[in-house]
């Protein structure tokens, strides 16, 4: 689990820089000019994961691209993660795993504050403006938490092109989350949120978007929410949970790239490729939840659902003949028993079967966990998951890319089938508890095959670039191990750490640029990554953390265009470094009731990013990886109350 206090350690900023201070977590960056990213977890990208918003899947395919970056970390209390196939009741994309974001509830009246301005590389400007405050009644049944995040970045140029690689950002985020207590017994929560994002890269020039030369521009706007009422009976031994959630994204964009001919440039200026997209996503279910207390002499928790998904997406570029228009609409029925068999053995079985508008029989992903544990100390854990995708648009289908001086896109084929998963992971988790230290280690192994996987097939070129085809490949196989360590020595010192060792290979060679021998390999996906921080905590006043992210190489396809890029080619990259360090500073003010918090450091203290980016307006926009950004220095102040 994420929770604030790590993600305050690491100085995130959204949800996309807290993620990879988790074991088998990786958040990539997929194109130069946007930059939108994608979550990895176990070695599968960002299609196999489910990311939830206080348990609603309503992260919708659009939202997926950016919106690991729109969610402001102020928002976030926890992080829960589920790594593997073990989470397939969650639905049909938790292949991977599940990341569930669980926002703010009120927990007493307080207030905070806070200024974040940081240098990228010492000389571009990104400043970030917070703001919390929750108030909770007098007998403590009702609340409501309040946030509000502003940031602004300006672009940032490393190669000197006059491109950027890191767009500029103008968020405006705020919400709302709260609770009342109808009784002993029931409990209603509601949140909704609002999410704000101009985001252009690109030429970095003044004036319309369409006269630059390349140029990506999105304007965002997101609302979600959610309901959730609850009542527990029968002497708390039954729950019934029923819950609804919603999101909609309005999207204008651009992407586009100045033709160098005179009638293309008519043509260009008549008809820019300006687009718009509208999604909807709508969510609905219930819960009951019964334990039992002699089911043949053991305990037994009983959990029955049902849930309704319904995504509509519809993204154009007119000039481009680009339209995706897709409703999918998925009824899901779930059973699951969890038996404590003996003091020491927990057994976990059940089973989701969903029927999906595109796919033409009932699904059934059956799941089984079983716990032993071994004294207090360790803990063992076999799990089996089975899981699917339908055959639908997902996050990175959605993103058009520039590539040999014309622009890529991806379309599904005709006859996509469903892919189908099997996962199986093993764990042992061992704690020591000691007057004066904790420590602890997890190690994982987990397998996951994938049948009928996903691939894109290079079918060619149009009047506008490359197009790829989504179609089904004969299979893929992903499987590794993560270690895990954790310490606290006395309160003073605090250590977190992961690595993940792994492979991911399809069965047969996939072609992933049109005349060039395939690769088994998985694209943009490291064998080997990991993490680490390490908290100080001196005294009362003065506290720091030292972090590390490792990246280790892989191979990313590069298409000609570029200058320096005569050729196509798959490359393998070198590894990456990344450290980065904090310091707090805690002063009281009692008659204020004010605690204030000074703060400063640097991220990617040894500048270790990416050197080799293409150059000028026929670049390779997803020629990038590495560290989402060079060394950024920043300092901080908050004011919350005591």
């Amino acid at each position: 689990m994420l929770n604030s206090q790590t993600l305050d350690n690491v100085q995130a900023c959204n949800l996309s820089d807290g993620l990879k201070f988790q074991p088998g977590l990786r958040v990539e960056t997929d194109c130069q000019t946007c930059n939108y990213t994608q979550l990895r977890i176990n070695g599968l990208a960002g299609g196999y994961s489910q990311i939830l918003i206080n348990g609603r899947p309503i992260f919708s395919p659009l939202t997926g691209l950016y919106g690991l970056e729109q969610i402001p970390v102020n928002m976030i209390d926890r992080v829960e993660v589920i790594r593997g196939g073990g989470s397939s009741l969650y639905g049909s994309s938790a292949i991977g795993g599940t990341v569930n974001v669980i926002t703010k509830l009120p927990k007493k009246n307080g207030y905070e504050l806070g200024y974040n301005r940081q240098l990228i590389n010492g000389e571009t400007e990104d400043n970030i403006l917070t703001g919390n405050a929750s108030l909770v009644s007098k007998k403590q049944n009702a609340g409501v938490s309040l946030f509000f995040n502003q940031r602004n970045r300006e672009l940032y140029d490393h190669n000197g092109d006059n491109f950027s690689e890191l767009p500029e950002l103008s968020n405006t985020s705020f919400g709302l989350n709260s609770f009342y207590l109808i009784g002993e017994n029931q409990k209603l929560e509601i949140s909704l949120s609002r999410l704000y994002e101009y985001r252009y890269g690109g030429e970095m020039v003044e004036g319309p978007v369409f006269l630059a030369q390349q140029a990506e521009e999105r304007t965002h706007n997101v609302w979600m929410g959610s309901a959730d009422y609850q009542i527990n009976f029968n002497e708390d031994k039954s729950s019934f949970i029923t819950y609804a959630g919603w999101q909609q994204t309005n999207r204008d964009h651009y992407t586009g790239i100045f033709p160098d001919d005179d009638s293309a440039i008519i043509a260009h200026n008549a008809n820019p490729p300006y687009g718009t997209s509208l999604t909807t996503t709508l969510q609905g279910g219930f819960q009951l939840n019964h334990k039992l207390t002699d089911t043949w002499g053991v305990e037994n928790i009983l959990t029955i659902g049902a849930e309704y998904l319904y995504d509509d997406v519809l993204d154009e570029i007119k000039a481009y003949n680009y339209l995706i228009d897709q409703t999918t609409k998925n009824f899901g029925v779930l059973a699951q028993s969890d038996w404590k068999l003996t003091p020491s053995l927990n057994l976990l079985t059940g089973a989701r079967v969903d029927k999906h508008n595109l796919v033409d029989n009932l699904v059934v992903s059956p799941r089984a966990s079983l716990l032993y544990k071994l004294k207090k100390k360790t803990q063992l854990r076999l799990s089996y998951g089975s899981g699917f995708r339908a055959p639908q648009a997902f996050d990175a289908d959605l993103h058009i890319a520039f590539a040999g001086g014309g622009i890529s896109r991806v379309q599904l084929s005709p006859n996509l089938l469903p892919e189908r998963s099997h996962s199986v992971s093993a764990s042992i988790n061992y704690d020591k508890v000691k007057t004066k230290y904790i420590a602890g280690f997890t190690l994982e192994g987990f397998y996951t095959r994938l049948n009928r996987a996903f691939i894109l097939d290079p079918i060619g070129e149009d009047n506008f670039g490359e197009v790829f085809e989504k179609r089904n490949g004969q299979g893929a196989t992903v499987q590794g191990a993560t270690l895990e360590l954790r310490a606290n020595l006395n309160m003073k010192l605090q250590l977190e750490t992961g690595f993940t060792l792994q492979t991911s290979r399809y069965d047969n060679k996939v072609e992933y640029i049109d005349g060039l021998e395939g690769i088994r390999d998985f694209i943009r996906t490291p064998n080997s990554y990991g993490y680490g921080v390490l908290t100080l905590f001196p005294n009362s006043r003065l506290n720091g953390a030292i972090n590390y992210v490792y990246t280790g190489s892989m191979k990313v396809p590069h298409f000609a265009g570029a200058p320096e890029q005569l050729v196509d080619e798959i490359e393998t990259t070198g590894s990456f470094h990344e450290l980065s360090f904090k310091v707090n500073y805690n002063l009281e003010i009692t008659k204020l009731k004010t605690r204030v918090n000074l703060y400063g450091g640097i991220r990617n203290l040894t500048n270790s990013y990416q050197t080799s980016f293409d150059t000028g307006k026929n670049r390779d926009s997803n020629y990038v990886f590495g560290p989402a950004q060079p060394r950024t220095f920043y300092l901080g102040i908050k004011l919350l109350s005591l």
